[in-house]
């Protein structure tokens, strides 16, 4: 772990008690872990906008009766295999499955992945998670 260093920060009284209530809620221990964590988002988030490797994960709810659509799901996968490091199929019904499909690379393929997945007719849901490989981040 790399060294901690105290440093002092002035905001006014009434964000910080908001702010107080907001990371207590959130179960924060302390107010340097909730600071840490906003740091931390923000970096992952300039990851993101800089174009640098980065990770994440594509959640997707579909009903896989619907006709041709697992093999439309896995046509699209397959064009951007560079970017695909996992997928979990999980059946949640009869009708309905839950998929996770964890991703690593370049920003933009990714949401252009998640983008062909969201517009793909009988799709229920597409949600992108967005992370870091760590590399960049402590």
């Amino acid at each position: 772990m790399s060294e901690l260093i105290r440093f002092g920060v002035s905001i006014e009284k009434d964000l910080l008690v908001k702010f107080d209530k907001h990371i207590k809620q959130k179960g924060y221990q302390n107010r340097s872990e909730a600071f840490r964590d906003l740091i931390r988002e923000d970096l992952v988030r300039k990851e993101w906008l800089e174009g640098k490797e980065v990770a994440a994960a594509i959640t997707i709810v579909y009903d896989h009766h619907k006709r041709e659509l697992v093999n439309r799901l896995t046509n699209i996968q397959h064009d951007f295999h560079e970017l695909i490091v996992s997928s979990q199929h999980i059946h949640l019904d009869h009708n309905n499955c839950l998929e996770i499909v964890a991703v690593k690379g370049s920003p933009k393929r990714i949401q252009l992945l998640t983008n062909k997945i969201k517009a793909t007719k009988g799709v229920k849901y597409a949600a992108l998670t967005v992370a870091t490989t760590g590399k960049d981040i402590v």
